[in-house]
């Protein structure tokens, strides 16, 4: 079928091989450039650029039927050349724009696009794509969000190319325990602050740090680490610099025509136009190349919130609603749904994470159930709920216990990632060790705490770089990270810990191949809020694995903490916040006895045991689960039972325990 067809109907997600300018030859034999460019409200468009002196009288394209689409070839046009687009819109005047299929672009503050071969590098990375996973199978995936512009940088504070920082950070990864880096935008952009997520390129990739070919190189290495690379992608929104996308022959054509549906007011930008079928084309070819091209393992998409709502950004009073009444952007739904879908049924095996805030049904529900087909969704309401609980005080956490255990109420709704992310280290909310409150000591002790609690928690993981050795000062994307802080023992101590407790999730099936359901997942105290302690078992799918996590965020310790378990066994303790190697109070260092503990069976008489809180407590338990224990009796007279676990609780720590035996 013709491919301008397909790409006037929304269905071409390839048209990047249409569109654009790619190294052909002419009918007579002449090497140059063959150029392809949607401008359906142009009078003329013209090529212009170092071939032909920017000329724009030179060149001329042709309009390919009544598709909107303008075509020509120039010989004697070579890589690297710079080009641009003389576009004369229907009031007569001339304006330059850049190529939005451009296969690269001059480094910013320059806008011109390049003349580049994309058939440039020869992969070897086969292994590693023939052998990724189902991306909804059941596999652990601990994420590490890289800016790459500010990880690593020289003494000069001149970057890295993409080819000098691959060896490193696939390295470093390795080293950590993380299996996949999700990767900050790639794609081309004209503003250092934006960070990547005001985009101009969407089939560019940035040449702050090289070449298409070098970020190849790139992710080529990750995959022969073991790494699986995942790019943000971002389409909901655009910047409005003349030289790109905005009004591209003289009319609105990517964006909204309408002044109410074309602008995100809270951020400046242009809304893309999902109603539109070349703009789907535009968006869904520019995932697949991502995809196809550079063989990225995932996309995180930005911003899915306000792709789905109407009304996100605006104020009440310039409230709009949909055909049937509701807020939903229902073009915008019906074009995730199709992205998911295109992509779910050609690469299985790839990662579509959604950035989503709201409660909408279904995100991560296949498309054919009617949900929107993503494999994941940021789990935003498990982050603030529990950055909001651990920045309070101490002593005023029982009041906020909810925060803890709110998050199983839908833990399994969705198929989730755990996110602290660069958002949660900029524009003054302070890093994840600057909210902890009180001293250093406490400081670096619930934070802790708190990455025990995110990795023993249902749902996949995330964490922006830094975080992993407890940075003081917010993330600045202009310079690298602090790395001179590892030259400080509790910095050091963190990233040994972080290095730890990434390993042990890897390994642990329990942590991570039941996070669906509550086989998985079982509270052992969830209502101790004056203490605010609590504990939970997680299991693997076949509950050949048990660990015991066990939670105390405050400072006092626990000689004597008593748990009801649902069984009988001994439980080995396995990771210790607390230990003195990661900087901790060593409380259990020197009493070896509690490093084994075993339930033990303690009996109490029917006729006591309405008045019996063990005994109560263990009868809620096993009605949870739907396992009653047998009764004990004794010569005249039924008793009950319930298991206790007396342990040690060091104080702001997180304890997990591996079941050794079963009675």
């Amino acid at each position: 079928m013709n491919q301008a067809y397909l790409f006037n109907n929304g269905e071409n997600y390839q048209s990047y091989k249409m569109l654009g300018a790619k190294p052909d030859t002419s009918h007579d034999g002449e090497l140059g450039y063959r150029f392809a460019v949607w401008a359906p409200n142009a009078k003329s468009v013209n090529v212009v650029g170092d071939f032909n002196y920017w000329s724009v009288e030179s060149d001329a394209l042709q309009p390919y039927g009544t598709t909107g689409i303008w075509t020509g070839f120039i010989d004697g046009a070579e890589q690297w050349q710079r080009y641009k687009y003389a576009i004369k819109t229907e009031e007569d005047r001339i304006i330059l724009k850049a190529d939005p299929f451009a296969r690269h672009a001059e480094t910013r503050p320059n806008t011109a696009s390049i003349l580049y071969d994309p058939d440039d590098y020869t992969w070897q990375d086969e292994a590693w794509m023939s052998s990724r996973p189902e991306a909804t199978e059941a596999v652990p995936l601990n994420i590490y969000e890289c800016h790459l512009g500010s990880w690593r940088r020289y003494a000069d504070n001149n970057v890295y190319t993409y080819r000098e920082i691959a060896p490193q950070l696939a390295a470093y990864l390795q080293e950590m325990g993380y299996n996949a880096v999700e990767l900050m935008p790639v794609n081309e952009y004209p503003h250092d602050d934006s960070w990547g997520y005001q985009v101009t390129g969407y089939f560019a990739i940035t040449s702050r740090y090289g070449t298409p070919a070098d970020f190849k190189y790139l992710v080529d290495t990750l995959h022969q680490a073991g790494i699986r690379v995942i790019i943000d992608w971002v389409p909901a929104h655009f910047p409005r610099d003349d030289f790109a996308l905005a009004n591209f022959d003289g009319k609105p054509i990517y964006e909204y025509p309408s002044d109410r549906m074309k602008e995100h007011p809270s951020w400046g930008t242009l809304v893309f136009n999902y109603g539109l079928a070349e703009v789907v084309s535009f968006l869904t070819s520019s995932a697949w190349m991502l995809l196809e091209e550079f063989h990225a393992d995932g996309l995180r998409i930005d911003a899915v919130s306000s792709i789905i709502s109407l009304n996100f950004g605006h104020a009440d009073e310039s409230k709009i609603f949909n055909y049937e009444g509701g807020e939903e952007n229902v073009e915008g739904m019906d074009f995730l749904r199709k992205l998911n879908r295109i992509i779910r049924n050609k690469m299985p095996d790839v990662l579509m994470i959604a950035e989503e805030s709201t409660d909408c049904w279904g995100v991560t529900t296949p498309v054919e159930d009617g949900g929107l087909g993503f494999t994941h969704k940021w789990n935003m309401g498990w982050m603030n709920d529990s950055l909001e609980y651990m920045k309070s005080d101490y002593y005023a956490r029982g009041n906020l216990h909810d925060k803890i255990t709110f998050s199983l109420y839908y833990a399994f709704s969705e198929r989730f990632v755990l996110p602290f992310s660069h958002d949660e280290v900029v524009h003054g909310k302070k890093t994840l060790l600057g909210r902890m409150p009180r001293d250093y000591w406490r400081q670096f002790a619930s934070l802790r705490s708190l990455y025990v609690y995110q990795y023993t928690h249902p749902g996949a993981k995330l964490n922006f770089m830094g975080n992993e050795f407890a940075p003081y000062t917010e993330w600045r994307h202009y310079e690298e990270l602090e790395w001179f802080m590892l030259k400080y023992p509790n910095h050091k101590s963190m990233q040994d810990f972080v290095r730890e407790l990434n390993h042990f999730y890897l390994d642990s099936s329990a942590l991570w191949e039941d996070d669906r359901s509550w086989s998985g997942f079982s509270w052992i105290k969830a209502d101790d809020a004056n203490n605010s302690v609590f504990a939970y078992i997680r299991r693997n799918a076949e509950q050949s694995e048990e660990l015991l996590c066990v939670l105390n965020f405050t400072p006092k310790s626990f000689p004597d903490y008593k748990l009801i378990m649902p069984g009988g066994g001994s439980w080995k303790l396995v990771l210790d916040s607390d230990s003195e190697s990661f900087g901790g109070s060593s409380y259990l260092q020197e009493d070896t006895g509690r490093h084994l503990l075993k339930a033990d069976k303690v009996v109490c008489a029917a006729a006591e045991s309405e008045g019996d809180e063990h005994c109560r407590g263990q009868r809620i338990l096993h009605d949870k689960e739907d396992e009653v224990n047998t009764p004990v009796k004794t010569e005249n007279q039924e008793a009950n039972y319930y298991w206790e676990l007396d342990m040690k609780l060091p104080p702001l720590s997180g304890l997990i325990y591996i079941r050794e035996s079963s009675d």
